[in-house]
Formats: structure tokens, sequence, C-alpha cells
């Protein structure tokens, strides 16, 4: 789509940039106030489970400790090792020495009276047996967590366990729950009923009731959630605070938009777009780069390669509009852009040198197109150029499917193109796509050419070529050893930069006939 063609959807947008500023104010001013009071949520049930980290470490510290105890079980210096356990671990409120269940000796009290402990409600990932229960020899009806190793228990305040300030602008409460037991092991304020029963049901982490907004974040590794809510109302206060602030934002945007939009109305082209108008003005060229003889150094042909350049003069890689064209359905108007190119430019040259060709390449999509074998045989009429003169070059990635592919090519060969297969061993299934496609010649990558002085893969892959009975041509040809080892090893052809670069049609001609006459 040309940039004259711009103008009806330009017109809509410039519209749109009038009234989509404003209402986007207002759904940010309640986005920002919104994603604050969350922000707040979050970070509150990260500081609380910061804090229960620290308290649980803190107690299997505690039983790590007691568990090395050497002393007389209930002793007076094994009840003070408890005691100064206990002492200095500022969560630990008592420690009971166990047998099995029953309570034998306290830090607080000496020798136990109370009964013995129920099992445990669960066990922490790290092994330790965990009990949420009121009893205490002291007579106090007051709920404890207590943490149990093999032979001690400690004691600790829940209420420890959430004991964080929240630094917000809102006040926050919070909730400490067990996941699986659905146990409330503590609560900063009373948990409205029903609020983790409906969370626990839909799996819900957000939710609003009665005008209090929930956060609910659960710790499957520890198998606890933290709920931490907050009353909406200084939210709703916040965001009309928000709105005086973006409203005018907005309505700066829509009219900067505007300016900006008219003054770049020309360049509000998609790179489809600007790929498609390239294709349609035959801004495309091609350039070629010349196949050479290894054994008598002669001209056998070149391969063509398409070339993009852009208003500053540089020149975009193949690697990216090919890309593109492949991404974006233009694929088969490129290659017959190149095709009608490469006879444009070389039609006359090839019928006077019959035993010269150019090898194109095509994409997977190209390969089943209808149109393609017609275009390619008229303009073969209308050179007076025989088949065999263009070659296709196919990468690995054009015959996935080889019951698919393999048809087609048979058919290219019937007419008389040569099959070349590029990017030899860059995809993932080289040696299969040998076995089950009909090709005639075998381009060696760049790659492999570089890598010649380790000598590990690239005889393999011309023995292999020999087996198969295929030609082969060196790609990424730079010194005179390595076109004299290729040679040495049975390849037959290449190209590179010891030969040429690529060029544009004039300067390949050129090129050759000064190679002829030399």
């Amino acid at each position: 789509m040309r940039s004259r063609y711009l103008i009806v959807p330009i017109s809509g947008l410039l519209i749109l940039t009038a009234l989509l500023p404003v209402s986007l104010s207002v759904w940010m001013a309640q986005r920002h106030a919104s994603q604050a009071f969350n922000r707040e949520l979050e970070s509150f049930s990260s500081r609380v489970l910061l804090r229960t980290e620290r308290v649980a470490d803190q107690a299997e510290d505690a039983l790590q400790n007691l568990e090395i105890l050497q002393s007389t079980s209930c002793s007076g210096r094994h009840l003070l090792e408890m005691r100064r356990v206990a002492y200095t671990r500022r969560y630990v409120q008592e420690i009971l020495f166990m047998n099995g269940l029953q309570p034998l000796c306290s830090s607080l009290e000496g020798t136990s009276t109370g009964e013995a402990f129920s099992p445990p409600l669960a066990m922490t990932p790290k092994g330790y047996r965990f009990w949420y229960t009121a009893q205490s020899d002291l007579g106090i009806k007051r709920n404890m967590v207590a943490l149990g190793s093999a032979r001690y228990v400690v004691m600790i305040d829940p209420e420890s366990l959430i004991d964080v300030v929240p630094y917000g602008s809102w006040p926050i409460n919070v909730a400490l729950i067990g996941v699986k037991s659905h146990l409330l092991i503590a609560s900063s304020s009373p948990l409205a009923h029903g609020i983790w029963q409906e969370a626990a049901r839909t799996g819900q982490t957000q939710f609003r009731q009665n005008n209090i907004l929930y956060h609910v974040t659960r710790y499957p590794d520890l198998n606890i959630a933290t709920v931490t809510w907050a009353s909406t109302v200084p939210l709703d206060e916040y965001w009309r605070q928000q709105l005086l602030y973006w409203l005018p934002f907005g309505g700066s945007i829509s009219l900067l938009a505007a300016w900006l939009i008219l003054r770049l109305q020309r360049r509000l082209q998609s790179p489809r777009q600007r790929l498609q108008d390239a294709i349609r003005s035959r801004d495309i060229t091609v350039h070629y780069q010349p196949i050479m003889s290894l054994n008598s150094g002669e001209l056998v042909g070149a391969e063509a390669l398409a070339r993009w350049q852009q208003p500053d003069g540089s020149f975009l890689s193949p690697d990216i509009f090919i890309a593109l064209a492949e991404q974006t359905g233009l694929m088969a108007p490129l290659t017959e852009l190149i095709i009608e190119q490469v006879f444009a430019d070389l039609g006359e040259w090839l019928h006077q040198h019959p035993h010269r060709h150019i090898s194109i390449n095509i994409a997977a999509s190209d390969l089943i197109s209808p149109s393609l074998p017609t275009l390619l045989a008229a303009q073969l009429i209308h050179w007076q150029v025989q088949p065999a003169q263009i070659a296709l070059e196919l990468t690995e990635r054009s015959f996935a499917d080889p019951e698919i592919s393999a048809p087609f090519i048979a058919r290219y060969r019937a007419s008389g193109h040569a099959i070349y297969i590029d990017d030899f061993g860059t995809g993932f299934s080289s040696l299969s796509y040998l076995q089950e496609i009909e090709a005639d010649l075998l381009k060696i990558d760049k790659s492999f050419i570089d890598a010649l002085e380790y000598k590990n893969v690239t005889p393999y892959i011309i023995k292999m070529a020999k087996t198969l009975n295929l030609e082969m041509v060196a790609e990424g040809i730079e010194t005179p050893q390595q076109a004299s080892w290729l040679r040495e090893h049975g390849v037959q052809y290449g190209q590179g930069w010891l030969y040429s670069k690529a060029l544009d049609k004039q300067s390949f001609i050129k090129w050759a006939e000064r190679r002829s006459s030399s």
C-alpha cells in the first residue's frame, strides 16, 4: 500500500488521537491508583513472608542446637541450656524436651506436668513436626505454634509470624493461613467470615467484597498463604487525585500526537507495506556472485542474490527482508520479481553463453507455487535460454516435509532445471533429506570452509556427496589454500571473495568478459 492510500486511515487516526488519550487518561488514573494499591498489598505480603521465614529459620536453628546437647535429660544443666537457647532467640517463647509426644520438662517450668501432644498437624518441607495448639503448663489458653524435631519442641507466639508494620498510605491487615488444613494461624484483625473459603474455592488471588480489597498470596513450598486486605475508600480518593494529574497530561498527548501524525504520515508504513512497495516499485535488485570451476578456473555461472537499497544508500540484509517476506506472505511476489530481474539483467547473456547458468534461491512456499513454473517457462522461451541454465537453490527448510516437496522437485528436474541444496549442514536433518530428495548439487556452507584447517567435518560431507553422485559448490572461499584443498578433495566448483564479491549486472558482465579474455 503506497503512501497516498494511507490518507483515509490516517484521517481516522487523527480523530482517534483527539479522543483516545483523554480516555486513556481516565483509564490510566484508575489503573495507576489500583496498581499503587495492589503494590502495597503485595509488598506487605512479601514482608510478612520474610518475617514468617525468619521466625521459622530461628525456630529450626534452635532445634538444631538443642539436638546436639549432651546433658542428662531434664537435669539442672539441661534445663539451663534449654533456657539459654530460648533466651538468645527472640521468637522462641518456650522449649519442651519430649519423649515422643509426651513433654518431660520445659525451659520455663522445669519438670513438665502437661498432657501428651496430639499427633502433628503437618510436617514442614524440612521434616519438622508442626502443631497449632493451646496446650500449656501455665494454665493459659492461648494458641501457639509449635515446631518439633525428634526430641524437642519450640513454642512460638503466632503473632510474631505477622508482626510487620505497613509503611504505605492505607491501613493494611494480614492473616496467615495453613493451606492444607485451612487453619487460621495468625491474624492482625478478624478476617471476615468465608473470605478464605471463597479464595480457596475459586483460586483467586485478588477480589473485592463489601468495599474491601483482598489480596491472596500462596506459598506452596511452605503450605501457607497470606491474605492481606484494606478498605477501598482511600483508593477512591486517591483515584480522583490521579485523575486531576492524568487528564491534562492526556490532553497534551492528544495535541502532540495529532501534530506528529501530520508530520509523519508519509512514514506511517509498516515493514510489510514498505516491502510490498519495494516489490511493486522494483526497488529490489539482484547482484550476482560468480561460481568458478576449481579445476579449470573458468566461470561456470553465478548465484543471484537479492539486494534492497535503503534511502540512505545502505543495503538491508537479505536475512531480514526475506524473513519478513516469508512471515507476511510476500515471498511469492518477491521470488517472481527476482526471476524477472534475473532474465531482464542476464537473459541475453545466458542466451549468448549456453554453457553458463544462474542459480536462484527459492523458499518452501515457492516450491509448491503453481505460478512459478509458468513464469520460468515463459521467460525461458522469451529469452531463448535452456532450462538447464536456471538452477534452483533450496535450503533444508524448503523441503521440511519430503513427501510434499519431493514431487515438485521431481517436476522441476524433469523440466531440465538443476536442483541445488543450499546451506547444507546448517539444519537438523540433512542426511535424511539427501536420502529422500533427488538433487543435482550440494552447496557446502561457508562455515565448513572456514573450518578446513580442522578437517573434522568437511571431508565427510565431500565423501557423502560423492557417494550420492552429487556435484559440489563450496561457498565462501577466501584463500588460494582453501581452493587448493577443495580441488584436491574432489570439489568441482567454488564461489567466494577469492574470485569476486556479488556484483550488479553491469559489473558482473564486465567481470565475466575480462575473465574470459584473460
